[in-house]
């Protein structure tokens, strides 16, 4: 077997209206048109994409609850971790700086996903 390239990640949300809020909206992904019979919403980041599926009965809890990172997550780069860290804090969203000391925080979806946010210069 020869594996060629990553597609997608998936993850359960419970509230797919407010899950696209977040990830649409707040994090700014670029959704795209899905032709599957289940509900959920499909977002290209570059070659990747991040798959929403609804599970209505879905929570997400962390096991490791004092460092969000040391949990599954779904990792992301941003050119401007200071302009990241502002706008999700004006949206609300809590905040949990890396414990690395690297230029990387964590933060949740709202059904409690955890995403890393890390600066890096754009791919050229």
């Amino acid at each position: 077997m020869k594996i060629t390239h990553y597609l997608h990640t998936a993850v359960l949300v419970s509230d797919l209206e407010r899950a696209e809020r977040f990830y649409g909206e707040v994090l700014g992904l670029a959704k795209i048109n899905r032709t599957l019979k289940y509900p959920g919403a499909w977002y290209q980041l570059g070659a990747v994409q991040v798959h929403l599926i609804v599970d209505t009965a879905f929570a997400s809890s962390l096991q490791n609850a004092e460092k969000w990172g040391r949990n599954p997550h779904l990792a992301l780069a941003v050119e401007n971790l200071e302009a990241a860290k502002a706008h999700l804090t004006a949206h609300g969203y809590l905040l949990q700086l890396s414990a690395s000391g690297r230029a990387a925080l964590f933060t949740q979806d709202p059904d409690g996903n955890v995403i890393e946010l890390t600066e890096m210069a754009p791919e050229t």
